[in-house]
């Protein structure tokens, strides 16, 4: 399977090794990540931006970065025996700060971002891992901050699910995230940010474990 990862500057960035001992829900490290549902916004090829990489807040070709604040999206996809899984293929796509998504379905009246990509796509690596430059999630009418993740992989087939911020106020009111049944299944979808590191543009950190296995 081909990647398509970026090559600019910022992949400098080393994510920091993970253990299970550092990712948030760990706990839960055997049972495999809840599926949830992909949205009506999943992009069609005529809504794929032209840029497609795993940096999400510059367009080739344009000057000019993103609106909001700078997000580093890391992890790994493992299997539920705690096993990397490598070339898996996974998918981001998510709304501007404005609220809109980088798709012609979507008829809010938020503005566009021209340069925000919307969508990118990472192919994991021999530790499973996978990372992304994005911007951190922002509330929009009925739901509150969610990324759309969706991955792929030759063992497991496609395992859809969001992203969703611990402490958001919006959490609790969220349809989606309450369509699970019990508060470990939220604890597996809900990830913490932190702070960045001062040599780095992105604002916030964030590791999120993607755990396959019989769906």
């Amino acid at each position: 399977m081909a990647t398509n990862n970026s090559r600019r500057h910022w992949l400098g960035w080393s994510a920091v090794g993970i253990s299970a001992a550092t990712i948030p829900g760990a706990a839960w490290a055997v049972t495999r990540t809840p599926a949830m549902t992909e949205g009506p916004f999943y992009p069609r090829a005529q809504d794929l931006p032209l840029d497609q990489d795993n940096d999400l807040t510059t367009i080739t070709g344009k000057v000019g970065l993103a609106a909001g604040d700078l997000l580093d999206l890391s992890g790994r996809v493992i299997d539920g025996k705690g096993r990397p899984i490598r070339d898996a293929l996974v998918e981001i796509w998510q709304c501007n700060s404005f609220g809109r998504y980088h798709d012609a379905r979507d008829d809010s009246r938020a503005p566009r971002d021209p340069f925000f990509q919307g969508y990118g796509k990472f192919v994991t690596e021999t530790e499973g891992r996978y990372r992304f430059r994005t911007i951190r999630p922002v509330a929009y009418p009925g739901r509150t901050p969610h990324i759309h993740i969706k991955v792929t992989s030759r063992e497991y087939g496609v395992l859809t699910t969001q992203i969703f911020i611990a402490g958001e106020a919006g959490n609790a009111r969220d349809g989606v995230l309450g369509s699970l049944k019990t508060d470990e299944e939220r604890k597996r979808v809900t990830m913490n940010l932190t702070s960045g590191a001062a040599d780095s543009t992105a604002k916030w950190v964030g590791e999120f474990e993607i755990v396959l296995g019989a769906f």
